[in-house]
């Protein structure tokens, strides 16, 4: 069987396993806001699902992420989830002879985009608390030459959970202006993260932003994202477009919903969410496990689980209804050091993580031959 038909089946077991708590995604299971789900319902009962949305988004919605980015001047491409917005990006500007830096851990596609468009990808390492978990400006400078076209940044790190600051991100943007790289802020989970401050404004010409419904707003099976570009980028972008007969109609009214009520919402879900991730932290520590960075800017802890294999926990927490996710999914060469549970969801789930954690973690020490992850 194919590596691509053995994957699918994985997640088919997954969405088919009845209650499953899913806490390895960094989705949102907090129950939807009710604006939200009136406007899907009253998207769906007025029959809009018939019609092709804007290639570019409802305008309404491209203006209301651009004023909740603050960054006036810049214009937003609605796209099928944040990651096609990166694909978009990666088609755009990565080539053979070109190089994509990016940190180690980081998202992957982005990098697989990146090669299957013929860039080398760079991995800078940052698992290490020499750097604070974090990438350096030094450490970037020494990395990126003048056939860099792409600087790939994840902030709040997935899944490190660490958060640049604006110096960082000053710096970031001018080594990228002095390589003639475009930088490429992925802020999929800046609405978890205390002063996150968007790239593109102090790169307005050499930015861009990917973001996300998915996670904050939890829409991720919708389908809902954007990039971000100065306005002068626009139309390179929109001609490599794959969403170019629109996103989802649904989802787009969906989101602009959850914009207009995104202060309410977003102090509920971080209200749920710290607490969350405080319960799992105490309950990580009794075991004897680690946590490298707290406090946490995304919606999820990474755990380092010492002498336990992190694909045991995963395994032995499937087969109590509990989906959390491997170091390996992000990272090759740091993978085994640790597991990622997702803390945006219902507070029941995260007690019955920390009840059964003791038991996760003694059967996961046990466990030797174990069916492919990913």
């Amino acid at each position: 069987m194919s590596d691509a038909l053995i994957r699918n089946r994985y997640f088919d077991s997954l969405t088919a396993t009845p209650g499953l708590m899913w806490m390895g995604q960094n989705t949102n299971h907090i129950p939807a806001h009710p604006a939200v789900r009136e406007a899907m319902h009253k998207a769906i009962e007025a029959g809009e699902f018939n019609a092709y949305a804007p290639p570019l988004g409802f305008e309404a919605l491209r203006a209301g992420i651009v004023a909740d980015l603050g960054v006036p001047g810049a214009e937003a491409m609605v796209t099928e989830g944040g990651v096609n917005a990166l694909a978009m990006v990666c088609r755009s500007r990565c080539r053979p002879g070109t190089t994509f830096v990016t940190t180690d851990p980081t998202w992957k596609w982005p990098c697989l985009f990146a090669r299957q468009a013929g860039a080398e990808v760079i991995e800078i390492p940052i698992y290490d608390a020499a750097c604070g978990y974090r990438l350096t400006p030094e450490a970037l400078a020494r990395a990126v030459d003048e056939r860099t076209t792409v600087i790939y940044i994840v902030d709040p790190n997935n899944p490190l959970g660490i958060r640049y600051t604006e110096a960082e991100i000053t710096a970031f943007a001018e080594i990228a202006r002095g390589c003639g790289a475009l930088l490429v802020h992925d802020c999929t989970y800046r609405d978890f993260a205390e002063g996150h401050f968007p790239a593109l404004r102090v790169a307005p010409e050499h930015a861009v932003v990917s973001v996300s419904f998915s996670k904050w707003l939890g829409l991720a099976g919708l389908r809902i994202g954007a990039l971000v570009a100065p306005a002068a980028l626009l139309e390179e972008f929109a001609g490599s477009s794959s969403s170019v007969l629109g996103a989802s109609v649904v989802a787009q009214r969906a989101a602009m919903a959850g914009l207009a009520v995104k202060a309410e919402w977003m102090g509920e879900v971080r209200r749920v969410d710290n607490a969350n991730k405080a319960m799992l932290r105490t309950a990580a520590e009794a075991q004897g496990f680690h946590l490298p960075v707290w406090p946490s800017h995304g919606n999820f802890l990474v755990i380092e689980t010492g002498a336990v294999r992190p694909e045991a926990m995963v395994e032995a927490a499937r087969r109590r209804g509990i989906m959390i996710r491997q170091g390996s999914y992000h990272t090759a060469r740091f993978g085994d050091r640790f597991i990622k549970v997702s803390t945006s969801v219902p507070g029941a789930w995260a007690e019955a993580l920390v009840a059964l954690l003791p038991e996760i973690t003694a059967e996961a020490r046990t466990l030797n031959d174990l069916p492919p992850q990913f």
